[in-house]
């Protein structure tokens, strides 16, 4: 295996409480998980023998930008993107340094496993801001929260958050390697006239086929469909991948789920999944892994944010916890049925404490060695797995 090789030239080894290499898989059920849904990808058993599975970490690399080096992972690594390839299973995260203002600036770092617990790194990140077409969009918050999905054809397309520092636009990135990526910029630039290339925009979801490991993004009736936005869950659908057009619709059918929509250049977009009130998810729903086309729907892992005033008073102000929704196949912005429950919460210390607090944020999934791997971000600070049998 090329990449294998190629990477094992230049590996650091991670050591995140992981004190032996050969660490039995012992899993311990969440407390939380009590919803029963016949089509839910469920359970999900936090791995606690490893957990956290990858932590900050020391290395540096020339910034192109800055034209110095930089310890690129040293404030917090969380939020992956997962790919099966080959017989190794492969981890994209977001690292922070603690350069950039405010909060540090992100770039994707690139860790693989063969066994899905204990990872070893790339020394330099496979994605960050440069000196080109898309600095404007990337500087000097960074790149964020990739999720990868892959076409017939074997080419990996990232979606990723840029952030500027003030706006958070969605951006699209091809490889055929996962070490050499090639931007494209926003996702909504071309669609409606440029209506969106400059709105706030995130957390894109492409709806796939898992099969053998592999997501395979999949169309529907004839168009390629994506989940995203981090304040309700719109819809949008594209060709070729890389130019979306997002779904529109009145405001009025808009107020059918929410009575007090925000309105911030987005009123016109159709809302696929909504925030509910008196509920976990009642104050940010947002995409989780590339949504799973299945024969009874389209199954989207999500995370929802709560607000305990107007919604669960049994969990923290701002927690966000994990639940699934099913939307029908024949058309994706309509629900057929939504967990009443999260299936995942914030409850070990390395969820509760850390550069945002109370948080479980899943973003990659993957089928390896005949198990299902969920991996999250741990209070935007560290990356931890469960896993389904």
């Amino acid at each position: 295996m090329k990449l294998l090789i190629t990477m094992i030239c230049c590996i650091v080894l991670i050591a995140c409480n992981n004190t032996e290499s050969n660490s039995t898989l012992v899993l311990q059920k969440d407390s939380t998980s009590t919803t029963v849904n016949d089509w839910a990808l469920l359970p999900f058993i936090k791995v606690d023998s490893v957990n956290p599975v990858l932590c900050a970490g020391t290395n540096t690399f020339l910034c192109p930008v800055q034209k110095q080096k930089i310890a690129w992972e040293e404030k917090d690594v969380f939020n992956p993107a997962i790919v099966v390839r080959h017989d190794t299973l492969f981890m994209l995260y977001r690292a922070q340094d603690k350069v950039g203002k405010p909060d540090g600036t992100s770039r994707i770092g690139l860790a693989w496993s063969t066994d899905g617990m204990h990872f070893t790194r790339m020394p330099t990140p496979v994605l960050y801001p440069d000196n080109d077409a898309y600095k404007q969009y990337e500087w000097q918050g960074g790149c964020e929260d990739p999720r990868i999905v892959e076409d017939s054809s074997g080419t990996y397309y990232m979606t990723y958050t840029a952030f500027d520092g003030t706006v958070a636009r969605l951006l699209v990135a091809t490889s055929t390697d996962l070490l050499h990526w090639a931007k494209h910029g926003p996702a909504f630039a071309n669609a409606l006239h440029g209506k969106y290339k400059y709105t706030w925009s995130k957390s894109g979801s492409i709806v796939s086929t898992y099969t053998d490991g592999k997501i395979i993004a999949t169309k529907i009736n004839g168009k390629y469909w994506m989940y995203w936005g981090d304040k309700y869950i719109w819809a949008a659908t594209s060709d070729d991948l890389i130019n979306w057009t997002p779904i529109e619709t009145t405001a009025s059918e808009n107020r059918l789920y929410d009575s007090v929509y925000s309105n911030f250049n987005i009123s016109a977009l159709k809302i696929a999944v909504p925030t509910r009130k008196g509920k976990f998810d009642n104050n940010i729903v947002e995409s989780g892994p590339p949504a799973m086309l299945t024969s009874k729907g389209i199954v989207l892992l999500y995370n929802g944010r709560n607000v305990p005033a107007d919604g669960d008073i049994s969990l923290q102000e701002g927690a966000y916890t994990s639940a699934q929704v099913l939307l029908d196949k024949n058309d994706p912005t309509k629900i057929i049925d939504r967990m009443d429950h999260y299936f995942m919460k914030p409850e070990k210390p390395y969820e509760i404490t850390g550069q945002v607090n109370q948080v479980c944020f899943i973003e990659g999934l993957a089928q390896f060695k005949n198990k299902w791997w969920l991996y999250y971000g741990t209070a935007d600070s560290k990356i931890a797995v469960a896993v389904k049998e």
